[in-house]
């Protein structure tokens, strides 16, 4: 890579990655451990991420969270912090609810609930390392700035 990508730029390849793996782990702020979510995304409300979970999982009480990305090919990191709550418009939920979302409850849209993680910030990597930083790492090279991957801290990823 020539040229490092603007955080807007790397917000918006986060995104992209996100629908084509769309899985974090994520946990509220309270001493318990992060768990796999299938998170969604509603492109009329950046920066919130959508997880349908039963009503008595350890994220369904809200509060303050942080979510951790990888992409599929490992080459996408993400690390965000925000707040959980439930999202309690139902045309939201209708919008997002589908055939995966689904499958993991057996008694339809009454066992599931609809919670929001509303992001305040955001770190994200691109390891997106160009060629000849590739054949570097290889024969024990040094890797140039412009060769390697893109971070950025944003506080919006729309």
């Amino acid at each position: 890579m020539a040229d490092k990508d603007t955080p807007q730029e790397v917000a918006a390849k986060f995104l992209e990655k996100l629908k084509s793996s769309p899985f974090v782990m994520i946990g509220l702020m309270d001493g318990n451990h992060s768990e796999p979510m299938n998170v969604k995304t509603d492109d009329d409300q950046p920066n919130t991420l959508f997880v349908f979970s039963a009503p008595g999982n350890r994220i369904a009480k809200g509060g303050e969270a942080m979510a951790q990305f990888v992409g599929k090919g490992h080459d996408f990191f993400a690390c965000l912090a925000g707040t959980i709550s439930e999202e309690t418009d139902r045309a939201t939920f209708d919008k997002l609810w589908d055939n995966r979302v689904e499958s993991w409850f057996p008694n339809g849209k009454t066992d599931a609930r609809l919670n929001r993680f509303d992001i305040r910030s955001a770190e994200l990597w691109e390891t997106d390392v160009s060629l000849s930083g590739r054949l570097k790492m290889l024969l024990g090279g040094t890797i140039k700035p412009q060769e390697s991957s893109s971070h950025a801290v944003v506080n919006s990823v729309a």
